[in-house]
Order: C-alpha cells, then sequence, then structure tokens
C-alpha cells in the first residue's frame, strides 16, 4: 500500500510504515492542492499536519485513499464532510500536543510581561536600556481563561503555581469541575472586567469569532494583556490594533492570525508591544515525536487490520456495520451538534431514542456520534468517537439511549432530547432514500432540511411578508440564499425558518434580523 506524507513528520514516525514491507512512503513535502489532486489517486493512505489543505476537489480525485491520518489535534484544514461521503476514514491524534501548547500558552504570557523579545533583539542590536523593559510580575494578578477545555485546565493548573488567581469562563464546564481544580468560574464579562492578563483556549466558531473585540475591549481593565493560542479570529486583530495604540491594551502575544502565515506588511507584527510566534503551540520534540508515532501506528493498524482508532468521522466497528449506519452516522452528529447550539450551553440530559429499521442494529455507535455532535462545536480539541463519552461524563453530560417501537411517519428516524437547567429541545431526524439525512422536527415545528453548511434560524410569527422582509435584509447586506425550509405550529400561530446561506452571517447582520418585525429570534448554526 502507498501512503503519501505531504507535511513534516518525525523519522520514528516514517519508521513505524517502513518496518512494514507492505508500505511504501512517499515522502513529498510543500506540495500545492493543485499538485496533490494529480497525483492523490496512487495512494491508499495520506499523512498530514496543519500545512497542507484536503479540499474535496482533492478527495473527489482520490479513488483508492482509505485513510486520512492528521499528525495534531486539529482537522479545520480537512474537509471532513467529503471525506466521509467518499467513505474516508478521518483520524487524528487527540492528547498529542495538549501539554506543549499550554506551556507555551505560560511561555508567552511570562515574554509578554517582562518583554524578554524586545529585550533580547535591544541588546543584540548593541543597546543597553534597562529602563524600557520595566515588566510586571504575575504573582498576585489575575488571569481570565475563555474556554476550560483540555489545554485550558492545564493553563490554569500552570497559572495557580505561578501563584496568579485564575477566573474562567466556559458554559459548558460545570462550575464545581472549575472548583476542584481551584478556578473560579465567572461570567464572560467579568472576566473581561476583572482580569489582568486574558488568554483564550475555545474552538474558531461563528460564535467565537471575532469574541474579543472593540466592544469587549471597551469592557476590560487599562494595560490588560491578550495571549491567542488557540486560533486565529477568535481577537479581532484590527480592533486589537486599534486598542494597542490607544493604549486600552499594554501588549499582546498571538500564535496563531486568520491568515498563515501573516503578510509582511501585517501591522501586529512590527508592533513593539506585541509578542508573535509562527504557530509554534505543537511545536516540541516531544509533541511532534508522539503525534508522528501515533498516527503511523494508527493508519497501519486501519491498513492492515481495518482496526479503527481516534477517528473523526466513524466509529470502531466492522467495515460490514459501517457501511449500514454510515447515514445514520451524519444523521446523529448533525442532531447532537444542532441541539448544543440552539441551546448555547452544554446539556446536563441527553435522551436518544431510535425508531424503525435502525433498531435492528446496535446503536451504541450511533449515540457516540450524537455525544460527539454535542461536544465538537464547544471544545477547543478535536472529539472523536473514543473520547467523546470520557468528555461527556467528565463535564456531568447524562445519557440515555432507548429503542422505541411506537410507530412512526419514517422508516427509520432517531429523536435526541436534551436539557439543561431551564431549558429543554427536541430535535428529530431521518434518513431519506438510502443515503440523505433530513431534519424534520424541531420542537413542535415539522419540515424537512438538509442538515449541512450554514444555517439561519429564524423564530417568527406567521404572519404575512417576514420572508419577504428577511430576504431583502439579506439581499442588502449581499448574502445569497441556498435554500429555504419553512415550518409552523398553525395558522397565524408561531414559526421557523431554516435559510441555507453559502457563508458566516456577520453579528451585525444577525442583530438587524432579530430587530424586523415579527421575528422572534435570528441564530445562526453551522451543521
Amino acid at each position: 500500500m502507498k501512503i503519501l506524507i505531504t507535511d513534516s513528520l518525525a523519522p520514528q514516525g516514517l519508521e513505524v510504515f517502513k518496518r512494514n514491507p507492505d508500505f511504501e512512503v512517499d515522502e513529498r513535502l510543500g506540495l500545492k492542492s493543485e499538485e496533490i489532486r494529480k497525483i492523490i489517486a496512487d495512494y491508499h493512505g495520506w499523512v498530514i499536519r496543519s500545512g497542507t489543505k484536503v479540499t474535496a476537489e482533492v478527495i473527489e480525485a482520490a479513488r483508492n485513499l482509505k485513510v486520512i491520518g492528521r499528525a495534531g489535534i486539529g482537522v479545520d484544514n480537512v474537509d471532513v464532510e467529503a471525506a466521509s461521503k467518499k467513505g474516508i476514514v478521518v483520524m487524528n491524534t487527540p492528547g498529542g500536543n495538549n501539554v506543549t501548547t499550554a506551556e507555551h500558552t505560560i511561555s508567552l504570557m511570562l515574554a509578554l510581561a517582562r518583554h524578554i523579545p524586545q529585550a533580547v533583539a535591544s541588546l543584540k542590536a548593541g543597546q543597553w536600556n534597562r529602563d524600557r523593559f520595566v515588566g510586571v510580575e504575575l504573582c498576585n494578578k489575575t488571569l481570565g481563561i475563555i474556554g476550560l477545555g483540555n489545554v485550558g485546565r492545564i493553563v490554569a493548573e500552570r497559572a495557580l503555581g505561578l501563584r496568579m488567581k485564575v477566573l474562567a469562563h466556559d458554559p459548558f464546564v460545570p462550575p464545581e469541575n472549575a472548583a476542584q481544580l481551584g478556578v473560579e468560574m465567572v461570567r464572560l464579562e467579568e472576566v473581561f472586567e476583572k482580569s489582568d492578563f486574558i488568554t483564550v483556549h475555545v474552538p474558531l466558531t461563528s460564535e467565537t469569532r471575532g469574541l474579543i473585540n472593540r466592544k469587549t475591549f471597551a469592557k476590560m481593565k487599562p494595560g490588560v494583556r491578550i495571549i491567542n493560542c488557540a486560533r486565529g479570529g477568535i481577537v479581532d486583530e484590527k480592533d486589537l490594533e486599534a486598542a494597542l495604540r490607544e493604549g486600552k491594551v499594554a501588549g499582546a502575544a498571538l500564535d496563531v492570525f486568520v491568515e498563515e502565515p501573516p503578510p509582511r506588511n501585517h501591522p501586529l507584527i512590527s508592533m513593539d508591544q506585541v509578542v508573535t510566534t509562527p504557530h509554534l503551540g505543537a511545536s516540541t520534540d516531544e509533541a511532534q515525536l508522539n503525534v508522528a508515532i501515533a498516527v503511523a501506528e494508527q493508519m497501519v493498524d486501519f491498513l492492515t487490520r481495518g482496526v479503527i482508532r481516534y477517528a473523526v468521522n466513524v466509529p470502531a466497528v466492522s467495515a460490514e456495520l459501517l457501511i449500514a449506519l454510515r447515514p445514520y452516522l451524519t444523521l446523529g452528529e448533525k442532531l447532537g451538534s444542532l441541539q448544543v447550539q440552539m441551546l448555547a450551553k452544554l446539556p446536563r440530559e441527553v435522551y436518544i431514542e431510535y425508531s424503525g429499521v435502525v433498531t435492528q442494529y446496535d446503536v451504541a455507535p450511533l449515540t457516540l456520534a450524537v455525544l460527539k455532535g454535542i461536544l465538537t462545536p464547544v471544545m477547543e480539541s478535536s472529539v472523536n468517537y473514543v473520547n467523546a463519552p470520557v468528555v461527556a461524563r467528565e463535564r456531568g453530560v447524562k445519557v440515555v439511549e432507548s429503542k422505541s417501537s411506537r410507530p412512526t411517519d419514517f422508516t427509520s428516524s432517531i429523536t435526541v432530547r436534551a436539557k439543561t437547567g431551564d431549558q429543554e429541545i427536541e430535535v428529530e431526524g431521518a434518513i431519506f432514500g438510502s443515503n440523505n439525512p433530513r431534519i424534520v422536527k424541531i420542537n413542535n415545528f415539522y419540515l424537512e432540511a438538509v442538515p449541512e453548511g450554514y444555517i439561519l434560524m429564524l423564530h417568527n410569527r406567521d404572519v404575512p411578508g417576514v420572508v419577504g422582509a428577511v430576504g431583502t435584509l439579506l439581499g442588502k447586506k449581499g448574502i445569497n440564499i441556498a435554500g429555504l425550509e419553512l415550518g409552523r405550529e398553525k395558522v397565524g400561530g408561531m414559526a421557523i425558518s431554516l435559510i441555507h446561506v453559502d457563508e458566516p452571517v456577520p453579528k451585525e447582520t444577525l442583530e438587524a434580523l432579530r430587530s424586523l418585525p415579527d421575528i422572534v429570534s435570528a441564530d445562526l448554526v453551522k451543521l
């Protein structure tokens, strides 16, 4: 079997492949997407890191490809949906660089507090400017952590060791879990208002894009310092530049950017108050070695014995069962993702009911798919079919699954009911034809919606003119409507609209939609 490697991999990882006579390894670094598309048909396995973009066009050309192995955590550079449709397993190596990323965050915070990079550059230039680089202590300062997942927890532990006071905001972590760490869980506004240093450890989603911006800077202490080792775009770069020039923000440390590599004339890179590194969060010898060996061993096990470990798009089941379950796995994950995005917090209880033909199968993998869908939008590191139950348990999510014999309108259906302390939402999905997932019910609204891409979800009063007003506003904002599904309780009652759009909808446009007459709520979800 032929293995293509398009990003650098530690020699120990290469050796895992090479010592097996069934594999031929082809290491071709730095290829562009068009070059990969021309050769990918020859390969059965493909190893990547963050430098390679795996697009739908490349996947379409991959006639023999069975597995993509990501040496690392994030798979945002992989079109996982396209891979799933083509039956290609996408694997990652969760946990391999959590400590490394957390330590880099602490390193940047220390460098920021003591102006270390600037002082080094000054001394190397032959200057001795001690007064210019007077720093601040971390001891007794307040660190605000946004996102208390795997990396955020390690950052909290290290910061407490530096005798910092640690505040955290994460609506998906129970307060008692934070208290066990010695961390005080607070509202997001309190993180902004009380912190001397703020670090982010959340995924980049429509909700977290621009999470730290002009408005939130205004709530912060004068002289606050910002660290971002998570994803570019969570901190609005233009607003950060303005806050630095105004003196509201004393300094920033950035390991990630919206565009990577950033342009040479990027203003933040040239500013004296900013410490920058070229996405080094996972770049240590230990982390590179761990993920290289792990991804190679996982791919060898899969290609030689059919064993699936740490796959982000399929559970560990036999190839025969996977063929039957694949459309239901997709549906389950979409229903879970929709639930958590509608709730905007992690549910405490999740009830999953299976009806129809699907009950003939072992539904445990489908429950894992629902859990993965619930957890993925809220985690700063990847959730897969292996760690989803553990992550859910750590966050106090109770899961109950059942098979129902009650008659339904569909050959098979999956119903997910999620409860928080004060909310309860029920969504139902079904498979149309042989492989077409559909959302068929949201609470009391019946509809037929394709669970794919960016979707504007509107609740409105069922009166004439609402759809026209929404379409007019989106048109003026330059947002193209790709599809529309409607459902209503009764004539003149409440209605729901699911509007498919081609790209993320800015927060300003969402606010404009909410201000329209007869619109009760407007939110953006991504499925």
